[in-house]
């Protein structure tokens, strides 16, 4: 057994060894360059390792003579095999033995990777299958390279054949600019390198047909011609390239292209539901904080878009400093773009009855760490503004949940510090639809002032004390409508006192600092009450509360908290009796504002029938149907493709034209289809010499049918007489007859090829081939 396995060997010639190393070494220099995407080595382990995988299942198949179908089993077989220990060797056991989880990851990232690449944050990290994308890039080139350097180029080294060796290297080297940041990484040397090894390999391939009788002047003649042009596009390449190359910030990447998948509008406004907390859950515990500093605020969403009816998270093509901007993000975070820090802050949450997309934190985070393992294997689903500080969790926070947060604290302004500092120059989207009131209050409350912080904090003073607080509730003393859109603000403002929340407050004073042509964002958060010496502090619906940043040069953004605690509004602001219809014909317009206070950010008996169970499935189930799936579609799509332009090929033939060109078309037919089978079809031959050629490849007792036909197609083209449809079908039957016989002498392998040929691109294909051979001989002549 084992001499007649040995006795199946294909010796592999020497240079075709060299083929195979020059393809793996520019196929390292393309790997290499993911360094930037990436925040470790776990890239370059996994690039390496799958390009050695393939390398080695090409070998095989070359030394084994394996077919196609072979090939590509043993290559997904050792995908999975080893791909535990080579892409995701946290999740296998001791590192090696693929677990389910790796082997879901390995599915995982084959499929999802590539669209999680470039909208994760680079240097990305997170999740663990993304390292999945290299190992697959690198296990398809060094697969289908090494097949074509063992097998496909020995049969007739030409320039053309060699140069298409360097398609798989050069995809590989395009992807890690594509899939890279701003910053490339080392793109003089990589590039140099790279176009160094290929010249000099192209060289010494076209120096390998002069063969051991060649002229060794005209061997050395090319040799340093090679090495001229390698010397040349060196320099060239260097210089032009630190000439030429584009900045940082105009290089193309697609993550820069790509939009990341979470679009926060379609959430309700979080302001929209601020009654909900201070009326149905103003006692209901909605999570546990621990580590928050006394006076901290829990930040839960900024919002920085005004349309007259809310405050909103903005889309991010509004502008370029959006609060809707989300990206994914690895284990630590975007560095925050204007921002002085003053410490750090390491809080840990615990939700019991919160439960929404938008994420508890402080300050501007850095790195988060999930507690509950639950959390940990959504993590993939957190997305982060770090121009807002504000975080989401897309599959929604639940009960239980726990995760850590280490921030950025912003320093708060000491007396005077920010008198003669101009706000920053950040983009915002636009606030319309805003009452006049609030420019003439705002012109009003900031007289006297000259600088914008003064002028600001002077709004933020009058409505502190001038203001009343009241949420609207039984006990208050006046009542308090919700909402914050323009008809709420003109009443703020129009009654003899003024009376409103959080909501409402934070909202006047954004509007405000607007109208004086101040940037102003709206956040809303929790300010629960942290005695000193408290580790953990519970926080309820009633610690909601809301407030507005607004950024200074070179500061960062800076709170304000323009809501007074004054709660004994006057006597006299006690709404009058129902009888006068005064305040009936004044009622704002419900349809809307009921809605919006129907609305709100928090569900907390919502089920979580909505979000997507697909994960949730056992992980064998997910690793079965993948390992299935994935590689019928990719046997199966391009048949399908192949057979549909078949089908209609065949139908345009059978179907147009006059009786004789009907019959002509069953002989083409006829030679696409013994093209396709990999009969050799003879170029600009007469049909009954043609059809000789062809009966001369079939066995002794499939012959004579090809003879037949052409012999009636000559007669039906040349005869000048009308064929009949029915006699042209006739013919049809016959071609296809013949076809039938000539599938049944082909081999199983290439009845299956057939399958994905077609006749035309195969006669193209011979034409290219032909006409370089000849200019190749020419040349050597």
């Amino acid at each position: 057994m084992i001499a007649s396995f040995l006795a199946g060997v294909r010796r592999i010639a020497v240079r075709s060894w060299v083929d195979v190393g020059v393809l793996v070494v520019l196929s390292l220099i393309g790997i290499v360059g993911l360094a930037t995407a990436f925040d470790d080595s776990a890239y370059l382990r996994a690039g390496i390792g799958g390009l050695l995988i393939g390398t080695i299942a090409a070998t095989a198949s070359a030394i084994w003579r394996l077919g196609a179908l072979t090939t590509t089993g043993l290559a997904i077989v050792l995908f999975f095999v080893l791909g535990t220990p080579v892409a995701v060797p946290t999740e296998g056991i001791a590192a090696v033995v693929p677990t389910a989880q790796s082997l879901t990851s390995l599915c995982v990232g084959a499929v999802f990777g590539w669209a999680d690449i470039v909208t994760l944050r680079a240097p990305a990290s997170l999740p663990d299958y993304i390292a999945v994308v290299p190992y697959v890039a690198g296990l398809v080139v060094g697969l289908v390279g090494t097949v074509l350097a063992l097998r496909w180029l020995p049969r007739k080294r030409t320039t053309w054949r060699s140069s298409l060796l360097l398609v798989g290297p050069a995809v590989l080297y395009l992807a890690s600019v594509l899939l890279g940041t701003e910053e490339p990484y080392h793109p003089g040397v990589r590039g140099v390198l790279f176009a160094a090894i290929a010249l000099v390999w192209l060289g010494w391939r076209r120096s390998q047909r002069l063969g051991v009788s060649g002229s060794r002047a005209i061997l050395w003649r090319k040799v340093r011609g090679t090495a001229i042009v390698v010397v040349a596009a060196m320099l060239l390449g260097g210089l032009g390239g630190w000439a030429f190359a584009p900045k940082p910030d105009d290089r193309f990447v697609l993550r820069e292209e790509i939009q990341p998948p979470f679009d926060p509008l379609e959430y309700p406004s979080p302001l929209s539901g601020f009654r909900k907390y201070t009326k149905d859950l103003a006692e209901e515990p909605l999570f546990t904080v621990s580590g928050l500093k006394t006076g901290q605020l829990v930040r839960l969403a900024t919002m920085d878009s005004y349309d007259g009816r809310l405050w909103n998270v903005a889309s991010d093509t509004e502008a370029t400093s959006a609060s809707g901007t989300f990206a994914l993000v690895g284990r630590s975070y975007p560095e925050p773009p204007l921002v002085t820090p003053e410490g750090s802050s390491r809080v840990e949450f615990e939700m019991t009855g919160y439960s929404d997309v938008w994420m508890p934190s402080v300050g501007y985070q850095d790195k988060v760490r999930y507690d509950d393992p639950q959390l940990a294997e959504r993590a993939d689903d957190l997305r982060y503004n770090a121009a807002t500080g504000t975080a989401v969790m897309t599959s929604k926070l639940r009960e239980g949940n726990r995760y850590r947060v280490t921030s950025i604290d912003q320093a708060a302004p000491v007396e005077g510090e920010l008198d003669d500092v101009p706000t920053a120059n950040v983009q915002l989207p636009n606030a319309s639809n805003v009452p006049p009131i609030v420019a003439e209050k705002a012109a009003e409350m900031s007289a006297g002032e000259e600088t914008a912080y003064g002028q600001l904090r002077a709004i933020e003073t009058t409505l502190k004390t001038t203001g009343f607080l009241s949420h609207g509730a039984a006990t208050d003393s006046v009542p308090s409508r919700a909402g914050h859109g323009s008809d709420r603000m003109t009443e703020l403002f129009e009654r003899s006192h003024l009376v409103g929340d959080q909501e409402q407050y934070a909202s006047a004073f954004a509007l405000m600092a607007r109208s004086l042509g101040y940037p102003a964002r709206v956040v809303m958060g929790f300010a629960p009450e942290v005695p000193e010496g408290t580790e953990t502090v519970e926080v309820i619906g009633d610690d909601v509360t809301a407030w507005v940043e607004v950024p200074f040069e070179g500061y960062g953004w800076v709170p304000f908290l323009p809501t007074p605690d004054n709660t004994d509004v006057p006597q006299d602001e006690v709404p009058k009796p129902q009888s006068e219809p005064q305040p009936q014909v004044r009622q704002p317009p419900r349809t809307e504002q009921q809605q919006d206070d129907l609305v709100t950010a928090v569900e907390v008996e919502e089920s979580d029938s909505d979000d997507d169970t697909i994960f949730n499935l056992p992980a064998w189930v997910v690793v079965l149907a993948l390992s299935i799936l994935i590689p019928a579609l990719i046997l199966l799509i391009p048949a399908l493709i192949v057979g549909l332009l078949k089908a209609r090929r065949e139908r345009r033939r059978r179907r147009t034209g006059p009786g004789d060109r009907r019959v002509a078309g069953a002989w083409e037919e006829m030679l696409d289809r013994y093209s396709e089978l990999g009969y050799a079809i003879p170029d600009k031959l007469t049909r009954p010499r043609t059809a000789a050629d062809l009966e001369a490849q079939l066995p002794e007792d499939r012959r004579g049918g090809v003879q037949t036909l052409a012999r009636v197609t000559d007669d039906a083209v040349f005869s000048g007489r009308d064929v009949d449809p029915d006699d042209a079908e006739k013919v049809w039957t016959e071609a296809m007859a013949s076809v039938a016989a000539a599938r049944a002498a082909a081999t199983t392998f290439r009845r299956l090829i057939a399958r994905y040929r077609i006749g035309a691109a195969r006669r193209w294909a011979a034409r290219v081939s032909a006409k370089a051979a000849k200019s190749d001989a020419q040349r050597r002549k």
